[in-house]
């Protein structure tokens, strides 16, 4: 019997193994394994005690004559943690275009006298990822280093300083300058876009305000008084509570965060040093539609619109008509290009956005169900020539336990997009060795930081706790991306190691540099080839 995806779903969570997407393509064709002209500084770092039971890939291209400069168990599978996203991502860019701008409409439902509603407004969600929460002047989306989505996961996580609530402002302006005073109903959310499902975490959720979190920040006093807190977006129902004290400069900062089952009451407890910077935290929005209805209530407010209906409760689906037709659009936010948002997934490892695009191409291809972007994806590989059976996945974000790729597909990938009109676009999308994004720390202390601005590549992690020896199993860590070989050439290259181990979180930040260094020795090495 044929499986239907949702039961081919089903069966791979049980068996922890999975039936998705992939590719194999261009230039670079199937690399035989070799250990062919490493150089000893590179060799130095593979055999370091971390790596003892480890193991290595590597595939390193000339892009522009398909030549194989190095290449380690080319063929194999490795865990790729968040490069799977080179693969996600690219699927997702393809089939929107990396022009796409998500429209996302307000539509007056019933009856209009004048300045007043008699019915409801209902904002039809469009799978926009930030709603203008991160949008700059000129249209670009705004991140940094270490994003907040990872703030109660890495230390120094900050805040970016556009309003997250911008998206919502404007179209309650919008909704003021088409005339309406007054609405004698309620307010919706038409989220029936899409139907995600358990595998994609975080949660793609068609209306997505400030990444679906609350934003809660900490900042020192005097050493025994109650530290400060700001939070944002400041939204009703939601309170925050904090019982996090002051201690002296030195003294330990461990913040934790609860909240009550429905979302809407916040605490933190626990202490800051006196000397420490401001430390960020968030707490998940559980009800994204809820949120995002009275969210929406508030704006109006602000804009001059009033709403008869309670602004805080259950979103009110039965409101929501079969369809639009007859109804007056009233408002529309209208966001940055695709390119940009995929900037923004890349360059600091964005787990939800990365997720949605898997939703975005279900629905680009006329679905509701999430896991039919699936074979959008595996299409999108099949029609650029690279071979899908290379490539494992059950969520956009590599996070799943099946996902899996091959050193060589990521490098088809690469090589495809360099072969598009976006391909210096797409490239520079990518983190920046030692300039931005997740690789900006890359080159912290080390002022001779080989490849330094010369390396654009996405890294990934999957890491845990191993119980028995009480340290950091490194599942994967992985890097993807390109070397400037000089001459204006490019080299495609994917770098992993899978099955290393490390005391703890500072050794584990040892692992991560150790690959960035391995790609900055190769992208040195390949220019001063050619310019030999």
């Amino acid at each position: 019997m044929r499986s239907t995806p949702r039961q081919w779903r089903t069966w791979a969570t049980a068996v922890t193994t999975a039936v998705a997407a992939v590719v194999s393509t261009g230039v670079a064709g199937a690399a035989p394994a070799h250990h062919d002209g490493l150089s000893p500084d590179i060799l130095a770092i593979m055999g370091k005690p971390a790596y003892e039971h480890a193991q290595w890939g590597l595939l390193e291209i000339d892009d522009t004559t398909g030549e194989v400069i190095h290449s380690q168990y080319p063929n194999q599978f490795f865990i790729p943690g968040s490069t799977a996203k080179l693969v996600s991502v690219s699927g997702t860019w393809h089939t929107l275009g990396g022009e796409h701008r998500f429209t996302t409409p307000v539509q007056a439902v019933g009856d209009r006298s004048g300045s007043v509603l008699d019915g409801s407004l209902v904002l039809v969600a469009q799978g926009d990822l930030t709603m203008g929460g991160r949008t700059e002047p000129d249209g670009s989306v705004d991140f940094r280093p270490i994003d907040h989505t990872y703030a109660n996961d890495l230390p120094g996580a900050t805040l970016t300083p556009e309003n997250p609530l911008a998206g919502l402002d404007e179209i309650a302006r919008q909704v003021r300058a088409a005339g309406l005073t007054e609405v004698h109903g309620d307010v919706a959310i038409d989220s029936r876009l899409f139907t995600s499902f358990p595998e994609l975490d975080p949660t793609p959720t068609p209306l997505i305000i400030n990444d679906n979190l609350i934003d809660l920040l900490t900042t020192a006093t005097t050493p025994g008084q109650p530290a400060q807190l700001s939070w944002r977006p400041q939204v009703a129902p939601y309170q925050v509570e904090s019982t996090v004290r002051t201690v002296a400069a030195g003294g330990t900062t461990d913040i934790a965060v609860s909240a009550s089952p429905d979302g809407t009451r916040i605490t933190l407890s626990g202490t800051i040093a006196a000397d420490a910077q401001p430390t960020l935290r968030v707490s998940t929005v559980q009800d994204p539609d809820a949120f995002g209805r009275t969210a929406l209530i508030e704006a109006l407010a602000r804009a001059g619109v009033t709403v008869t209906a309670p602004p805080t409760g259950p979103n009110p689906t039965g409101v929501v008509p079969g369809s639009y037709d007859g109804t007056q659009r009233v408002a529309a936010f209208v966001s940055p290009v695709y390119a940009e948002y995929a900037r923004l997934i890349l360059k600091v490892s964005h787990n939800l956005g990365a997720n949605l695009g898997i939703c975005l191409m279900a629905v680009a291809a006329g679905n509701h169900q999430c896991e039919d972007g699936f074979p959008v994806l595996k299409d999108f590989l099949t029609r650029a020539g690279i071979d899908p059976t290379k490539v494992q996945l059950l969520d956009g974000r590599g996070g799943n336990p099946v996902d899996r790729v091959t050193p060589d597909v990521e490098n088809e990938i690469l090589h495809y997009w360099q072969g598009t009109p976006e391909a210096t676009r797409f490239r520079e999308a990518l983190p920046i060795l030692g300039v931005d994004g997740s690789l900006a720390g890359a080159c912290a202390g080390c002022p001779t930081c080989p490849g330094k601005g010369k390396v654009w590549a996405k890294p990934g992690t999957v890491a845990g706790l191993d119980a028995v020896n009480q340290r950091l199993a490194i599942g994967g860590e992985t890097l993807g991306g390109y070397l400037d070989a000089g001459h204006g050439r490019l080299h495609t290259f994917y770098l992993a190691v899978n099955g290393a181990s490390t005391q703890d979180i500072n050794t584990f930040f040892d692992v991560v540099n150790d690959l960035n260094r391995i790609a900055g020795l190769l992208q040195e090495q390949a220019e001063a080839r050619s310019n030999a």
